[in-house]
């Protein structure tokens, strides 16, 4: 029993470095022998890094080799331009501060993307691993940073879901037409929803939304007692004046 416990424990902890960056047997690479893996003739093979994470790319060659679109991404870590898409020398950094939450947004998808399709050869000591392997304060920083990136983007699809984009047309006859439909803003749902203005808090202007007219608000049971106005009454929407309450569509006159 005890070494079951004993097998127990030791994955536990094993699991737990993982989740820090500590690998069994990780190879450790320095920038300068990063720089040998470029690709070229007589080089050891094409390697490149993203935000300290070293992965063979030999199969992308025609991609990441000497002429290729991406070469400037071989031998080195250049993080900052998977999400600038900045392939100057300036562009070619592994610096990520400062970077908005789409960019962190692409630096995770495009590792992800490595992770996938390319075989990971180790870490790169420098910013993001020191020379034990172990996560740097920077690595612990972008990858907070991502994480909050990753929140704020499930929060926005959570809004889309509860209030999809309208679709919208101009002309210089008829003015500006907004309605709904069960696909309208790429979501598709079960509802067809009335457009309204919603105002962001801290944001100027205001966007055209779907908006449920009928059961209980975005969030609360079916069985709880509601008006059965959708989410009508939401604080941060406004009618669109000179529409009827629950038209499906509505049209701004021009002038």
């Amino acid at each position: 029993m005890w070494r079951g416990a004993a097998a127990a424990l030791l994955g536990l902890a094993l699991a737990w470095l993982l989740r820090r960056g500590f690998e069994p047997c990780a190879r450790l690479l320095s920038a300068a022998e990063l720089r040998r893996y470029r690709g070229a003739p007589g080089e050891p093979g094409l390697y490149l890094a993203l935000l300290g994470r070293v992965f063979d790319v030999e199969r992308g060659h025609k991609h990441y080799g000497p002429g290729g679109a991406y070469s400037g991404l071989a031998g080195r870590d250049a993080s900052r331009a998977f999400a600038s898409g900045d392939f100057t020398p300036a562009g070619l950094v592994d610096d990520v501060s400062g970077l908005s939450p789409p960019e962190l947004l692409s630096i995770h998808s495009w590792l992800s993307f490595y992770r996938d399709n390319y075989e990971p050869v180790g870490k790169l000591v420098g910013r993001f691993y020191d020379e034990n392997g172990a996560p740097t304060e920077a690595l612990r920083e972008a990858e907070a940073a991502i994480e909050e990136a990753l929140k704020f983007q499930a929060e926005d699809e959570q809004k889309k879901q509860q209030f999809p984009p309208c679709n919208s047309e101009w002309s210089s006859a008829k003015g500006t037409r907004f309605w709904c439909s069960r696909q309208s803003g790429g979501v598709h749902r079960d509802w067809t929803g009335v457009p309204r203005q919603l105002f962001s808090p801290g944001v100027r202007g205001s966007r055209c939304v779907c908006v449920r007219s009928s059961g209980p608000p975005w969030g609360q049971p079916h069985s709880f007692p509601h008006s059965d106005t959708g989410d009508l009454q939401h604080p941060h929407l406004r009618q669109f004046e000179g529409c009827p309450p629950l038209a499906e569509q509505c049209v701004l006159l021009t002038g």
